[in-house]
């Protein structure tokens, strides 16, 4: 049988998008403050910066010197050091919770839609509505300790809770994309269900899904934090959570570099994160593409 040709996101739609994207000063502006933290998290990851981030020292509550930026610790480790591992940190559980809840909702989101009626799908939103019925802190609390504290745990309880949303608005429009003439192209010359699904539908839901990941991204960044801060998030290592949890005895003896380190770090990547989100939804509207087109 001869396959069918989905009409997906096609090049000039794309385009069009990006320029719309780079006539937003705000989103452009925001776009640049995360390529830097993300320029920042790929030093650490190769070994340039953030390395003696648990190196204990001498100089306990040091103030902000040529030597140690932002100060010392009361164990006399150094904060600007700890901030920007911290700055790796986040874009692994970003970028890990991010993407993997992303797929997870495409898949059962594309499913759900595809067989909206059938089993299915009454499984499927089963499945959804259990999931977001439960609190977020108690599941995650549930899953710390089913698996002993391992250091994936906090992952996984927001993967498992984030694709939801994902999937919720993926089933929408694939019911509505079911409809259209080229899948019906495609079901009269026999094309199979798995590939209209993946290769025809899918794909033009890509926008849907971009938008998404970022939101789920920033999302993913504020929750470690709150868990960290708890004691439910990192276990081995540091983080803008644990050194705002850590700096809670610090500030009460008048030091407050660790707690204003990691918070403006964190504020500013989240800020950055949600004025991306936000140019890239208007960017990628596709009744505002057509309109600028």
């Amino acid at each position: 049988m001869t396959d069918v040709e989905a009409p997906t996101q096609s090049s000039g739609l794309w385009s069009r998008a990006w320029r719309r994207l780079r006539r937003d000063r705000a989103g452009m502006a925001a776009l640049l403050v995360v390529a830097t933290y993300f320029a920042v998290a790929c030093t650490v990851w190769l070994g340039l910066a953030g390395q003696g981030w648990s190196a204990l020292g001498a100089d306990s509550f040091a103030p902000a010197s040529a030597e140690h930026w932002f100060g010392t610790t009361r164990n006399g480790q150094d904060i600007f050091a700890r901030t920007i591992y911290s700055t790796r940190v986040a874009f692994e559980i970003g970028l890990v919770v991010a993407i993997s809840s992303t797929l997870l909702g495409a898949l059962f989101g594309a499913l759900s839609g595809y067989f909206a009626g059938s089993w299915i799908d009454e499984t499927i939103l089963w499945v959804k509505g259990t999931l977001d019925a439960i609190p977020f802190f108690l599941f995650v609390v549930a899953v710390a300790y089913a698996v002993q504290g391992h250091p994936l745990a906090m992952h996984f309880a927001m993967i498992v809770t984030f694709w939801t949303t994902t999937g919720r608005y993926v089933r929408g429009e694939v019911i509505k994309l079911r409809n259209m003439e080229f899948v019906e192209a495609a079901r009269a010359v026999g094309v199979s269900q798995a590939s209209i699904i993946f290769r025809h539908v899918l794909p033009n839901t890509t926008h849907i899904l971009l938008v998404q990941a970022t939101i789920v991204f920033v999302t993913a960044i504020k929750a470690e934090v709150i868990l960290s801060f708890l004691g439910l998030g990192v276990q081995d290592g540091v983080s803008w959570g644990l050194m705002i949890s850590q700096s809670t005895n610090e500030v009460t003896a008048g030091f407050f570099n660790n707690f204003i380190a990691a918070s403006v770090a964190m504020f500013m990547l989240v800020m950055a994160f949600n004025f991306f989100a936000d140019a890239l939804q208007d960017a990628l509207d596709p009744r505002k593409v057509e309109e600028a087109s």
